[in-house]
């Protein structure tokens, strides 16, 4: 009884932040967020100051990727990779259910992000993300288009791997959203050598309660993760890697992407994709599909 009690508020509670009410949470939640808080503080004073030393003396610093794993850790995540995870010259294309995403994908391979130029705006986050070379795009700036993919060529360049998220934003984890391609313009033609590597993200049974949906405020969304008692297991499945030069052209390679994760997907469910409750808006979501809400 007490479990399913517990199970039906965790409901209850992830259908009101959909809705964006802020979550009520109990003293004790309230302090195992505190708590996490404070490790992720002191993960932030013992990384940066040793990225920056390495930076001084022009060495390549691993503090990045080494902060981003442990973060992940600490908010709850049980990350296992699964396959071989190209180390230079990869864009990885991945499926997108939370943030906790970047921390587990950067954990595990030190690559840079494609993210939204209002996370570079944060004062906290945006700095982090910098830290890791993340590369800031305006998705409603048609006319910068062609800036946005030097800037992503340049990261290539500069640190041999680069995740896009192709999506453009988050979903429950059992759902796929067509495949947005203007960032996949870097790929025409592809830069020598460059391959592209489509990964899965599963969180398992966890994956509804994980996601980022709805009119959710990222702040809640946070807040609940870290106030989550239960650790939750994130597998990383990074996909046999293809030469995007076999698939001409940025909706090719999107389409071979999309039906590589979409198969992977399905077979690490055990059961077909459902339909997402939420139709995609830029900013944040509409209402829900029909039908599904």
């Amino acid at each position: 009884m007490r479990s399913t009690a517990r199970t039906e508020r965790a409901r209850r509670r992830r259908e009101e932040a959909t809705q964006g009410l802020p979550s009520q949470l109990t003293a004790g939640e309230t302090l195992r967020v505190w708590f996490r808080v404070a490790r992720l503080a002191l993960a932030l004073a013992v990384h940066v100051p040793l990225h920056y030393l390495f930076r001084l003396v022009r060495l390549p610093s691993p503090w990045p990727r080494l902060f981003l794993a442990s973060a992940a850790r600490i908010a709850g995540a049980k990350v296992r990779c699964v396959g071989t995870p190209l180390k230079r010259d990869v864009f990885y294309v991945s499926n997108h259910v939370s943030w906790i995403d970047i921390l587990a994908l950067g954990g595990a391979s030190g690559t840079a992000f494609v993210a939204k130029a209002e996370i570079g705006a944060s004062p906290l986050v945006g700095w982090l993300a910098g830290l890791n070379r993340t590369v800031y795009v305006k998705r409603e700036n048609r006319m910068g288009v062609a800036e946005q993919i030097n800037q992503l060529r340049d990261a290539l360049a500069e640190t041999w791997a680069v995740t896009v998220f192709p999506e453009g934003t988050t979903t429950d984890g059992k759902s796929l959203l067509p495949f947005k391609t203007p960032m996949l313009r870097v790929l025409e033609p592809p830069p020598p050598g460059v391959m592209v590597q489509p990964v899965v993200l599963d969180y398992g049974s966890a994956g509804e309660d994980i996601g980022w949906i709805g009119q959710e405020r990222g702040l809640n969304n946070a807040k609940r993760v870290l106030a989550r008692k239960q650790r939750f297991r994130l597998r990383v499945h990074f996909l046999e890697p293809f030469d995007p030069r076999d698939f001409p052209g940025r909706k090719a390679i999107a389409a071979e992407s999309r039906r590589r994760i979409e198969e992977a997907l399905v077979r690490t469910l055990g059961q077909p994709l459902r339909p997402f409750r939420f139709a995609d808006d830029p900013i944040g979501y509409k209402t829900p599909v029909d039908g599904q809400g």
